[in-house]
């Protein structure tokens, strides 16, 4: 059976109904939970380091992000009632990491028990460590229902619909029509794919997509774009990441 989604440069994109697993629908509701809470530890440490600017003290230089850097933040402001803000913020900072710690682990779990060969596959991605990898596994589960790369494109927010009528193209449109999660997923793993790796590197400074030419931002979407078709054919043969395979997607 098939369902009607949004257009691709003009044409009709066609999704196969497939029924979502129920074991595996829960561990993608996790998963999903799993990144708001990172996103509210976010916004404590975001705090800490506002409160710097607004009492004119230095930012710290180490990343918040690790528990090892947040030792002796607090004391650093005199005035007693800022001193307490920031001891709280750090004290529920270091909540979520011991609970975002916990459910990382129970999810790569679970995830090495669905589907451990598409786990492990995505993994060989440069850059796209578990996280990426299980997001990707959990809310794509089965390529098979796209029928084409440029459903898939779509279905992801790698590209944007064409808006036309009687044959006149009047622009794009459907922004937000979409997987938001891998929309974020495929992003973050372009910025990771670049790095420490110099053959990507040479890709994006010799080809079509330099900075120089589009900007970073839109150099990064058409990266994205790229990976996005990768993953598609990867799944689709049960293949490796290769990066020959990469640059003919």
């Amino acid at each position: 059976m098939l369902s009607r989604s949004r257009p691709y440069f003009g044409e009709v994109c066609f999704l196969k109904l497939t029924v979502y697993p129920p074991e595996m629908r829960s561990i993608r509701d996790l998963l999903r939970r799993r990144l708001k809470l990172v996103r509210q530890r976010g916004h404590l440490l975001v705090h800490v380091q506002n409160t710097h600017h607004q009492y004119n003290l230095p930012t710290p230089r180490a990343r918040l992000n690790y528990r090892c850097n947040r030792e002796g933040i607090a004391e650093k402001f005199s005035d007693l009632s800022v001193f307490e803000s920031i001891s709280a913020d750090i004290e529920l900072a270091g909540h979520f990491d011991l609970l975002i710690k916990n459910l990382e682990l129970f999810l790569t779990r679970k995830a090495k028990v669905h589907d451990p060969g598409t786990f492990f596959r995505l993994r060989s991605i440069p850059g796209v460590g578990k996280i990426l990898a299980m997001t990707m596994l959990y809310e794509i589960h089965d390529i098979a229902r796209f029928e084409r790369v440029q459903n898939f494109a779509s279905y992801v927010r790698l590209v944007k619909c064409e808006k036309s009528s009687s044959g006149k193209r009047l622009g794009t449109g459907g922004s937000k029509i979409g997987n938001v999660h891998l929309k974020w997923a495929f992003s973050e793993a372009a910025v990771l794919f670049l790095r420490a790796n110099p053959p990507a590197q040479r890709y994006v400074d010799t080809g079509g997509e330099a900075p120089k030419k589009r900007g970073k931002a839109k150099s990064l979407s058409i990266l994205a774009h790229k990976l996005g078709r990768a993953v598609y054919f990867m799944m689709k043969n049960d293949k490796p990441f290769s990066i020959e395979a990469f640059r003919m997607a």
